[in-house]
């Protein structure tokens, strides 16, 4: 082996890519290790003679007898454990390999990411992720052992597992700082990811995002939608302090987890009586899980995010609109997501969702349940830690912002991602209360929802210029340039001393605290240009 080595550690929680046997039983990670030593390593090297496959055998499920557990029976605080097991062990590596059941690597890809990385009230990282992880399993086992017979561990036939190793192998070398999902020659975002096909090897979907890579001869990146890298090192989980904070966040959660259950809730066609109050299947249902004290409700809506509410007529009369009522008043986070499997949440778009906003639901946009789920009880439980002291409000926030490319940005230009807003695009407020276009000929406006001018960027745009587009830059400047690349309008923030940045619609105009400003990823300063209640800049 090469001293120029690249060291990737393989964590082996289970699943069927290290069952054998009939009827199948999980091997044990010691027992997995030795057979892929001497099985797969040669192969791997064939293609890869400077990478070095490090088979961790000391990370154990307390649940399983083996060690290694099938993600049917995965629990939240084994999603601790993992972060937990790479955190300790980061600086030892090049990245990770996580071969992991099916069933569950949808929650686990989503859960990994935000276990590994922390992030300000403002959702600005403050440890962030600077190492491959790449999560895969099979539907098939790796490894055949004849019955009743002395006979070596062989390469099953016909599986998919050892493609998806040699894969994952591929995409941990291309050091993309994320968690990812690797199944059936794509690479998907891991909070992107949920499984939809039991019975073939094309067995993950990313629906509302493109593929981060395809692997044929070669695999490829589409380096255009990867995440970037820590904005300097003082977040990267490269140094040593920024692990032990990190460190410390996963053991709250592993402390407190289990504190704060989260469940999702499916539409169904169920009967109700809108002639009598307070009858409706649902909302029975709704009220007894209420009832064993859950701290959030992920719904998975019909379409663009439709709930029956009870009572078609007078939504608010319906046993189901009171429900959920309840639910929001004693606390509950609920969060409306749709159970279609492409597309974003628009709960306002038919009469059937719009009282969703009454009973304090959060619309999800083109988040998954499954992230939904994972992501709202994380950050329940990081809330109460010291570090964060977020209120339910900045949970909320939180819960609906892109941390980690797990959602649609709305709110927010980033520099670092997607810097340009281009003629006819906006940028809007989480509670849809106010917008700012880019109109391709007035240039940038913020509006409210009834259509006041709250803000622009020039009342005088030469029409000969128009349309422009709006950029902000990696060093904080926010520059509005016409069709032949003239600046003609730049705000008073960034400069030679600035940084990466965000242009930030904040707040509400509902109840005065919206705000348009430009926030610095490295300083946590934000340069204002509009604060509502204040002064308009122009």
């Amino acid at each position: 082996m090469s001293s120029t080595a690249m060291i990737i550690n393989v964590i082996n929680t289970g699943g069927t890519i290290s069952c054998v046997g009939d009827p199948l039983a999980p091997m044990s990670a010691q027992e997995f290790a030795q057979a892929c030593q001497t099985i797969l390593d040669p192969i791997i090297s064939q293609r890869f003679p400077d990478l070095q496959l490090v088979y961790v055998t000391d990370l154990v499920f307390p649940e399983s007898p083996t060690g290694t557990l099938d993600s049917t029976n995965l629990q939240p605080t084994d999603w601790c454990l993992m972060a937990q097991y790479i955190l300790q062990h980061y600086a030892e590596c090049d990245g990770w390999i996580v071969l992991h059941g099916t069933d569950t690597m949808g929650f686990t890809g989503t859960a990994l990411p935000f276990l590994l990385s922390s992030f300000s009230a403002k959702g600005v990282g403050t440890a962030v992720l600077s190492k491959p992880v790449i999560l895969t399993g099979s539907q098939v086992p790796m490894f055949y052992e004849a019955a009743a017979s002395d006979a070596p561990l062989i390469l099953n036939y016909n599986t998919d597992a050892f493609q998806n190793f040699c894969g994952a192998a591929a995409a941990v070398q291309t050091g993309i700082p994320e968690v990812c999902i690797y199944f059936d020659a794509k690479l998907l975002r891991g909070n992107r990811s949920i499984k939809t096909d039991a019975n073939h090897f094309d067995a993950f979907s990313s629906p509302n995002f493109p593929a981060l890579g395809l692997n044929g001869m070669a695999l490829e990146l589409n380096t255009a939608v990867v995440l970037p890298p820590p904005v300097s090192p003082s977040v990267s989980l490269d140094d040593p302090a920024v692990r032990e904070r990190a460190l410390g966040l996963v053991e709250h959660v592993t402390a407190n987890i289990n504190r704060f259950p989260v469940m999702q809730f499916n539409a169904f066609p169920a009967w109700y009586n809108s002639a009598a109050p307070g009858a409706a299947l649902i909302g029975s249902l709704l009220n007894a899980c209420i009832a064993q004290d859950i701290k959030g409700l992920v719904l998975e809506s019909y379409g663009a995010g439709n709930f029956p509410s009870g009572n078609p007529s007078q939504p608010s009369e319906g046993a189901i609109y009171q429900a959920l009522a309840s639910a929001n008043a004693q606390g509950v986070v609920i969060v409306d997501c749709t159970q279609v499997l492409r597309g974003v949440v628009n709960d306002s778009a038919y009469a059937a969702g719009s009282w969703l906003a009454e009973v304090g639901a959060l619309g999800a946009l083109d988040m998954t349940p499954v992230t939904a789920l994972a992501k709202l009880m994380l950050l329940l439980t990081l809330a109460e830690h010291p570090d964060n002291a977020w209120t339910p409000a900045q949970v909320k926030q939180l819960l609906q912002l892109n941390l980690l490319g797990e959602v649609l940005q709305v709110s927010r230009l980033d520099s670092r991602v997607n810097p340009v807003l281009l003629p006819g695009q906006t940028l809007g407020a989480l509670d849809g209360s106010a917008t700012l276009v880019n109109d391709p000929v007035l240039g940038p406006q913020l509006r409210n929802s009834s259509g006041q001018l709250l803000w622009s960027a020039s009342a005088d745009l030469p029409s000969q210029q128009m349309p422009g587009r709006l950029t902000v830059n990696n060093d904080g400047t926010l520059v509005f340039q016409g069709r032949n690349g003239t600046t003609l309008w730049s705000a008073p923030c960034g400069g030679p001393d600035g940084h990466p940045s965000m242009l930030v619609v904040d707040g509400s105009a509902k109840d005065g605290s919206l705000s348009l400003s430009v926030l610095d990823y490295v300083t946590g300063t934000s340069c204002a240009l509009y604060v509502q209640g204040g002064v308009l800049t122009a």
